[in-house]
This record gives structure tokens, sequence and C-alpha cells, in this order.
């Protein structure tokens, strides 16, 4: 858990607006303090999630050929200078179809980045309560599903917040799920928190590789201003949900300067083609 300076932390808070950071020291404790232990998957919740899922269309992560070595997945790739380490079967193939070949046809093993590595910031305040949480929640379970090739970071906040899937450690999309249904709805909803935790996870992404969706109601009352902390990211997409008390205005801002693209969900139902919007460059 992190505590985001809320007054309940001991720490002093922030005004609203101010454009002062959030305190981002983590605290001991563990997602089972603030989960309900009572709490079973919600049958209704992973069937949403199943048909989120169903519905995403989600391009696969480009292949870039000027990775280092070790730092992607290895393809067989055309020789442009960066390889010597050759693909004797395809490199056979190509000179029995080409007698006079070019450099292009001897074929080498490279290291190509085929991954993104996506921060999903998930608002589970008290304005996030019933149907609001079982969305999010399903939200979570599907976009886990789809990106498995991908590196995933869920970070659920109100206040504060909670990492319950850091980047690199992969977690099951229903197991995810059934954590945000398990957080009680409560509290304040500071959005500057978030967003610099999500820096955090980032940190040592190429920007060209890193994004940020943010998921909740923008109705923003702890913590400092979050719109300077938006536009310190990569990217950042913003999934308003527009079911009950919202700032449009705030989630409009967030995604332009987060150089990213804002949706409005009113149910499940819309959730996919937003997520795939926001992956469709």
């Amino acid at each position: 858990m992190l505590s985001g300076g809320h007054p309940g932390s001991g720490r002093n808070p922030q005004a609203a607006g101010s454009g002062g950071p959030a305190t981002t020291d983590e605290e001991e404790g563990t997602l089972a303090a603030i989960t309900d232990p009572a709490a079973v998957p919600d049958p209704e919740t992973l069937r949403r999630a199943r048909e989120i899922a169903a519905r995403l269309a989600v391009p696969r992560a480009r292949r870039d050929l000027t990775a280092r070595r070790g730092a992607g997945e290895l393809a067989s790739v055309p020789y442009r200078g960066g390889s010597d380490d050759i693909d004797m079967d395809r490199t056979v193939e190509q000179l029995a179809e080409h007698p006079v070949p070019e450099d292009e046809d001897i074929v080498v093993r490279e290291a190509v980045a085929t991954r993104r590595s996506v921060a999903l910031l998930v608002d589970v305040s008290g304005s996030m309560r019933g149907e609001r949480v079982r969305t999010a929640a399903a939200t979570v379970g599907a976009l886990a599903a789809e990106l498995a090739r991908d590196d995933l970071a869920v970070i659920a906040f109100w206040s504060d917040a909670a990492v319950l899937a850091r980047l690199g450690r992969r977690v099951a999309p229903q197991e995810l799920a059934a954590s945000i249904a398990a957080i009680p709805a409560r509290g304040l909803t500071n959005l500057a928190f978030p967003l610099q935790v999500a820096r955090r996870e980032l940190a040592r992404v190429p920007a060209r590789d890193a994004r940020v969706l943010l998921l909740s109601d923008c109705v923003h009352n702890a913590g400092p201003d979050p719109r300077p902390f938006a536009a310190r990211l990569p990217r950042l997409d913003v999934l308003l949900d527009t079911t009950g008390e919202q700032d449009p205005d705030l989630a409009r801002d967030l995604a332009r300067l987060g150089r990213g693209r804002l949706r409005k969900v009113r149910t499940y139902r819309d959730v996919a083609p937003a997520l795939s919007s926001f992956f469709s460059r």
C-alpha cells in the first residue's frame, strides 16, 4: 500500500489544486488490510469481464528493430548491420531464390521489442460505489487477459493507493478483477497520487513503449492539482465513468496534457470500444 499524504495518513495534506507533490513513501501493510475478507469473486463481474474481453480489439505491440540485443524477443529479420547471429535455415532459403544475394537476403536473429508497458489506474474511491466498481473490476480483468503478452501494472486508488500488480509480475486476470471488487469503495479521490505512482512504475521503460490508462469519474477532491503530473507521463488515456457525478473538464485536460484520448462510458458495454480506440494508435 502507498500513502497519498491525506489527513488520515498522519502527514500534512496538500490543498487541491496546489500543484505540490503528494507523498509516495511506501508504508507497511498488505492488500489484505483494505479488502473485504468475506468477499468472493462476483459471478456477474467475471461475466462482464469475459464479455468485454471478447469484444476487445487490441493490436499486437509493434516490432522494434532498434531494440538492444536481449531487450526483446528474438526474431528472424533481414540483416541491417545490427547482428552477426545468422539464421542459417532462413538464409539458405533466401539464397536459393536469389543466387546473387543482397544484404537483406542474409537473415539474422535479432532482439525485437514486442511488448508494451501499461499502467492501469482504477478509481475505487467513495464515488465509485456499486455498479461503477463492478464495471471497473470487469475492465481490469478483461484488459489483463487481452494484454497477456505485455507488461501490465494495476494500481487501485482513492486518497491512497494499492499496487495490485507491478510491471513484469504477472497476476491472473480473474484474480485482479476479484481484488478490485473486494476493495470497499471509500474515501476521497486523489488523482495526482496514482499518476505519480504510475510514473515511478514506468520510470525504466522507454517512453515510446509506455502508457497509462485512467479509469475514474475524475471528481478530484484530495491532494494537489493532477494536471502537472499528467503532463509528465509518456501518454495518458482517460476512461471517464459518466453514470453519476463526474468532472469531464478535468478528464479532458488530463487526456490533453497526457497526449492521449478521452472516452466516456455509461455501461460496461461501452468499455471494449473505448479501450480498443486507445490502442489504435
